[in-house]
C-alpha cells in the first residue's frame, strides 16, 4: 500500500476518545441510613432477647428453634424469588463448615454464657469481631492490608475488653469470668467465619444463609431432644415471643437487610453498623431488662466503640476528617 494512502487513512481515522470517567458514587439517601439503622437494631437485639428466652428455654433448644424458624422464613423468601437450595454434596459441605464456625459453636457458647453474664456486657464483648478479624488477618492470612489505623483500633478494642473483664478477673477465676471468656472465644469464631466465608461467594448469599441455618437447626435438634426434652418444658409467653422474634427479626430479616446494605452501600459502610450495634444493644438491655451500666462497662463500651469504628471507617474518610479538623483549627 502506498505511503500516501496509509497517511490519509491515519488522518481520516477518528481521534481516540478518552475513557469515560467512572460514575460518581451514589449519594446516600435517608433510606440508606434507615436500612443501616434497621440492621443494627436487628442484630443488637439478639442478646437482650436471648436473655429473655433463657428464662424458661434451655440453650440448645433455644438455638435450634431460632435457627429453624429463621431457615423456614428464608426458604419461603427464596421460593417467592424463584430460587431453591442446592442439592450437591459440595455445597452442603461448605454450608456445614461455615455454619459450625459462624453460628453453631459461637451461638452455643454465647447462649450458655448469657446464663451468667448480663446482656449489656455481652453486646459489647460480642461486637469485637472486627478486631479479632484484623488480628487473624495480620498474623495469619494476610489477605488484606493491615493499616496503622486498624492496628490502633485493635489496641483500643482490646483495651476496652480488658477494662470490662479485667477488674472482675482480679477477684479470682469465677463462673462469670469463664462465661466472658467464652463470649470472646465465640467472637473469635465469628471472625474466622468472616474470613473463610469468602469460599461461598459462588452462591447467592440468601441461599447460603438459608442452607446454613437449616443445617444448624437440624444438627442441634437431636441433642435438644435427648438432653433437654423440649416437650417437657413450660416456656413463658415472653420466652416464646423472644425465640420467634429472634428467628424472624434478628436472624432472617437481619441477614436480608445485611445483603441489601451490601448491594446499596458497599462493604465499608455496611460494616459501620458494628459500632452502631453497641450503644443500641446496651440501650435495649437497659430498656427491656432494666440492667445497670457500671463505670467499667461504660468505659469499656467507649473504648470498644472507638476501636470498632477505627476498624471499619475507610482510611481516606479518616484523613479527610483530620484535614477538616486541622483546617478548622488553623482558621481560629
Amino acid at each position: 500500500m502506498p505511503k500516501s494512502t496509509v497517511l490519509s487513512e491515519i488522518e481520516a481515522a477518528p481521534a481516540p476518545q478518552p475513557a469515560p470517567s467512572p460514575n460518581p458514587p451514589r449519594q446516600q439517601s435517608w433510606r440508606d441510613c434507615a436500612l443501616l439503622l434497621a440492621l443494627a437494631v436487628c442484630w443488637s437485639s439478639t442478646y437482650p432477647l436471648t436473655k429473655i428466652g433463657l428464662g424458661s428455654i434451655p440453650p440448645v433448644t433455644f438455638i435450634s428453634a431460632r435457627s429453624l424458624i429463621a431457615a423456614a422464613f428464608l426458604i419461603a423468601v427464596l421460593y417467592f424469588r424463584g430460587l431453591r437450595l442446592p442439592s450437591d454434596f459440595r455445597a452442603w459441605k461448605l454450608f456445614a463448615q461455615q455454619q459450625t464456625i459462624n453460628s453453631t459453636i459461637p451461638f452455643l457458647m454465647i447462649t450458655w454464657a448469657q446464663q451468667y453474664v448480663a446482656a449489656a456486657p455481652t453486646v459489647v464483648l460480642a461486637s469485637t469481631t472486627p478486631i479479632f478479624a484484623f488480628l487473624i488477618t495480620w498474623a495469619i492470612t494476610r489477605h488484606e492490608p493491615a493499616t496503622l489505623l486498624k492496628l490502633a483500633g485493635a489496641i483500643l478494642g482490646l483495651a476496652g475488653t480488658a477494662v470490662i473483664i479485667g477488674l472482675d478477673a482480679l477477684g479470682g477465676l469465677s463462673t462469670d469470668i469463664i462465661a466472658e471468656a467464652a463470649i470472646l472465644l465465640a467472637t473469635i469464631s465469628f471472625a474466622c467465619a468472616t474470613i473463610f466465608g469468602l469460599r461461598l461467594s459462588d452462591y447467592d448469599p440468601m441461599v447460603v444463609a438459608a442452607g446454613s441455618l437449616l443445617f444448624g437447626g437440624c444438627i442441634l435438634l437431636p441433642p435438644a431432644m435427648i438432653f433437654e426434652q423440649p416437650w417437657t418444658l413450660r416456656p413463658t409467653p415472653q420466652a416464646l415471643a423472644a425465640v420467634a422474634t429472634m428467628g424472624i427479626f434478628s436472624s432472617a430479616l437481619g441477614l436480608m437487610l445485611f445483603y441489601m446494605c451490601l448491594q446499596r452501600l458497599g462493604t465499608l459502610t455496611t460494616n459501620a453498623q458494628g459500632y452502631l450495634r453497641i450503644p443500641i444493644g446496651v440501650g435495649l438491655s437497659v430498656l427491656l431488662l432494666g440492667e445497670a451500666v457500671p463505670p467499667n462497662l461504660a468505659l469499656g463500651l467507649l473504648l470498644v466503640m472507638a476501636g470498632v469504628a477505627a476498624m471499619t471507617v475507610p482510611g481516606d474518610a479518616f484523613k479527610r476528617a483530620m484535614q477538616r479538623l486541622r483546617g478548622a483549627w488553623s482558621g481560629r
